[in-house]
């Protein structure tokens, strides 16, 4: 797609039969021919957004800033905060995939929403970003799960300090492997989303009875477990909340994500807007029993920071907390597996994306990019691109030991700023689109809702520009923004040098709106 004599697709609602077809033809009316199987229901779509969000690990891979930021106050009380914050944005993104369920997903909305004459510019701004977005988010997973190793090994040598080449080899080996599950197990991954969902809750159930019963460095009052508060810690003062915060934001930040999934959805004008607005409820309530026990038997907070290798607070906590290295193995260990299970979900999820854009030919070597495996019903050359740039990116961390806190900010801000793009410009037209989509929010609570969403989003994005710490060191900095700048930088030379030539935007199209025989979700 994105030819110079773009299609105008008509939403009138022609006599087609329902399931299959009508599913064509709504693909169709985007502008789109089917090219992927419809395999996914709206469970397996939210058990997917579960697996990416992955409770365990992406509150926990992160806790250190929540240490830093100080301590229990932050992590409950801000959990909270963050779903409820998040859940905004989640809805505002429901109202536009009702409208426009495609894979190409924000920057297809911001198309589409945008005025004649500023459309494609909006479009291609938000469908790079998205794109960095996807793939920085889906290698923070990645490299994550090997810093996750790294401290786990701590637990029984302590004085073992894991080399930057070795922590890269672990993360490359579990980028492959992911790439092999996705590539030659589409078939089976709504089952494998299922298996997750099914597993998180298990581990978070073990955890909390684990470290309820175990308790080995004491038990805090109710009083602390809530509420203990140090703003002593990151040098930032009374501002430390907010730094703490950012664990629960990295949890919800990727939960777009699953638009990508839409051409792959049967009945997506509203199977994928309700899965959207029901993965914080469900991960937000889940996350409160994996949370609470942690800030009920959480260790010292300044020892916590002095003994946690490679960022990661959680296999310390374990340890110290079930009173042994091998329990502390026991709890890590399933937080591995969840990891394992949300890197192949969000890798799906990426390489949807990757395929998407190249679709309307706006990366290079489009033609390329945009192929699906008719065998195996994958975009596989997508997938491959998505995994060979995070193998790329992979080699930053040679040079700097802060750089999962960089891909795990520059993930959170690139995705944030794609959600924040097409909202706003829904706003600025008096939310005119989303009212004719099946799956919607009452004018006036819809307006409230969008308000809340881009102010966070806004926040969101300049919070995730700040060090952890103060004073700043060349190794405690936060790097996210140089190398957020460094991709918008190489996109721009891309869209002067030949995009700009190609790249007219996706096809036109009025959406799916609410005919009158499809009742209003």
């Amino acid at each position: 797609m994105g030819q110079d004599e773009k299609p105008r697709a008509d939403s009138a609602s022609p006599d087609v039969s329902v399931g299959v077809s009508r599913d064509m033809h709504d693909l169709e009316v985007l502008g789109y021919k089917p090219e992927m199987a419809r395999n996914r229901t709206m469970f397996t779509l939210l058990f997917q957004s579960l697996a990416i969000a992955a409770i365990p690990y992406g509150f926990g891979s992160p806790l250190i800033t929540a240490i830093y930021g100080g301590g229990q106050l932050p992590m409950f009380v801000g959990w909270i905060m963050v779903c409820v914050l998040a859940e905004c944005v989640a809805l505002s993104l429901a109202e536009l995939a009702s409208r426009y369920p495609t894979s190409a997903g924000p920057y297809y909305w911001a198309y589409q929403l945008a005025s004649p004459s500023t459309r494609t510019a909006f479009s291609f701004i938000t469908g790079w970003v998205w794109l960095i977005g996807n793939w920085t988010i889906t290698l923070s997973v990645n490299f994550g799960m090997a810093s996750l190793i790294a401290a786990t090994v701590a637990l029984y040598h302590p004085d073992f300090i894991m080399t930057d080449w070795q922590l890269l080899l672990i993360f490359y080996a579990m980028c492959i492997l992911t790439f092999f599950v996705v590539a030659y197990g589409n078939k089976m991954l709504p089952m494998v989303d299922t298996i997750c969902a099914a597993f998180t809750l298990l581990a978070i159930i073990a955890t909390m009875i684990a470290m309820s019963a175990k308790a080995d460095v004491g038990r805090h009052s109710v009083r602390d477990t809530l509420g203990f508060y140090d703003d002593t810690l990151s040098g930032w003062g009374t501002f430390s909340y907010f730094i703490g915060i950012l664990p629960g934001a990295y949890t919800f930040s990727a939960i777009g994500m699953i638009t990508s999934m839409a051409e792959e959805c049967g009945d997506a004008t509203v199977k994928l807007p309700r899965a959207l607005s029901l993965c914080v409820p469900v991960g937000g309530t889940a996350g409160l029993f994996f949370i609470i026990p942690i800030c009920a038997t959480l260790p010292d907070l300044s020892e916590i920071i002095a003994n946690s290798p490679v960022s990661q607070a959680l296999p310390y906590i374990y340890g110290q907390v079930m009173g042994s290295p091998g329990g502390g193995l026991g709890l890590t260990f399933l937080v591995i597996i969840i990891t394992v299970f949300c890197s192949i979900s969000i890798t799906v999820a990426a390489s949807r994306c990757t395929w998407a854009f190249a679709r309307d030919r706006a990366i290079p070597l489009s033609r390329l990019w945009s192929k699906v495996d008719e065998r195996h019903g994958v975009p596989i050359w997508a997938l491959g691109l998505t995994t060979g740039v995070q193998m790329l990116l992979g080699l930053i961390n040679l040079g700097s030991s802060s750089a999962f806190i960089a891909f795990v900010s520059v993930g959170v801000m690139a995705l944030a700023a794609s959600y924040g793009i097409p909202i706003a410009i829904s706003m600025f037209h008096r939310r005119r689109e989303v009212a004719g989509a099946r799956w919607k929010m009452p004018n006036a609570i819809g307006w409230v809702i969008n308000i809340i969403a881009v102010t966070w989003i806004a926040f969101e994005i300049v919070l995730f520009t700040m060090p952890t710490a103060l004073p700043v060191t060349a190794v405690s900095m936060n790097y996210a923004s140089v190398v957020l700048v460094g991709f918008l930088a190489i996109s721009a030379v891309w869209y002067v040098v030949y995009a700009r030539k190609v790249y007219t935007g996706p096809p036109e199209s009025d959406g799916l709106l609410v005919s009158s025989d499809s009742p209003s979700e």
